[in-house]
């Protein structure tokens, strides 16, 4: 079972820019279909990127196309998600989590969660 720790929140103001990190432990996770998510106060977790085990296919929500980038290290066990352009709308918690699935397409298709990083923009 893989285990995640995210790093990297913190509070910004609007146009600005954060890098999350999630580092993971095991020596298998290379084999994992990485995502990231977020949940704002009173809404729904929301997938905002996805990168595969090899880093070759990745995808974003229409909310985050063009100004964040999810990216893999599998020699560090490390996923980053550079956030670029930072809106008010981005604040929320943000979480990564792992997935054995090639192309996760649902939350239920991840196994395993970080406890989360808080991400707060300001006007």
């Amino acid at each position: 079972q893989v285990q995640l720790v995210e790093s990297g929140g913190g509070l910004v103001q609007a146009g600005g820019s954060l890098r999350l990190s999630c580092a993971a432990s095991g020596r298998t996770f290379s084999s994992y279909a990485m995502g990231w998510f977020r949940q704002a106060p009173g809404k729904e977790r929301e997938c905002v990127a996805r990168i595969s085990w090899s880093g070759a296919d990745t995808y974003y929500a229409e909310s985050v196309k063009g100004r964040f980038t999810i990216s893999r290290d599998n020699a560090k066990n490390t996923v980053y998600l550079q956030m670029n352009s930072l809106k008010p709308e981005d604040t929320a918690v943000y979480y990564c989590a792992a997935s054995l699935s090639a192309t996760p397409a649902y939350m239920g298709q991840y196994h395993a969660w970080g406890q989360g990083t808080q991400v707060t923009v300001s006007s």
